[in-house]
């Protein structure tokens, strides 16, 4: 903070250090957040094999280079801004990078690469998944326990136990309606 009794070159000068040292963290924050996005991009990009998918990994990291050089020129504009005298928000900054990350994320992830790599992350997250299902049905097999697949055995024979039941039972019905069907024609 500028102290109010200085005079007011010592003021600016205060002022255009402070804006300096945040541009310049900017720009630090910048530069990071594109070699992230870039390491983070490759990897994905990495395992694409087709040509159009590869493509297509290239214009949307084309879009997010663009989308980041924009907000570097609207990161300038504001510090000179700032430095002509105009009263600049310092969240207005960052709001700028927040919205740069949004924009640049949502280029890579509109591509087909992305979606390729997605899909291959979700499928290997079901495969082990079902081997993790797998090893804990044998381990409670291995325990003595029920496993849910004997617990729906047990059900499906109990179901099949009802209906030949209920079947059993409709065939004494009509056996004793027929017995008694005899006994009253004989009276």
């Amino acid at each position: 903070m500028t102290d109010s009794r200085q005079p007011p070159n010592q003021q600016w000068n205060a002022m255009t250090e402070q804006w300096n040292e945040q541009f310049l963290e900017a720009l630090e924050a910048n530069v990071e957040a594109q070699a992230q996005f870039v390491e983070q991009w490759s990897e994905t990009v990495g395992d694409v094999t087709e040509d159009q998918e590869v493509a297509d990994g290239v214009e949307g990291y084309a879009r997010a280079y663009q989308t980041w050089m924009d907000a570097s020129e609207q990161m300038a504009t504001r510090v000179t801004d700032a430095i002509e005298g105009e009263d600049v928000d310092p969240e207005e900054f960052r709001d700028i990078w927040l919205n740069t990350a949004n924009e640049a994320f949502k280029d890579v992830m509109s591509t087909t690469a992305f979606a390729q790599m997605t899909g291959e992350t979700v499928g290997d997250v079901l495969e082990r998944q079902q081997e993790a299902e797998e090893a804990s049905q044998e381990t409670l097999r291995t325990l003595g326990f029920a496993t849910e697949e004997d617990v729906l055995e047990v059900g499906d024979r109990l179901v099949e136990l009802e209906r030949r039941q209920h079947a059993v039972e409709q065939k004494l019905d009509r056996i004793l309606e027929h017995l008694d069907e005899d006994s009253d024609s004989e009276q």
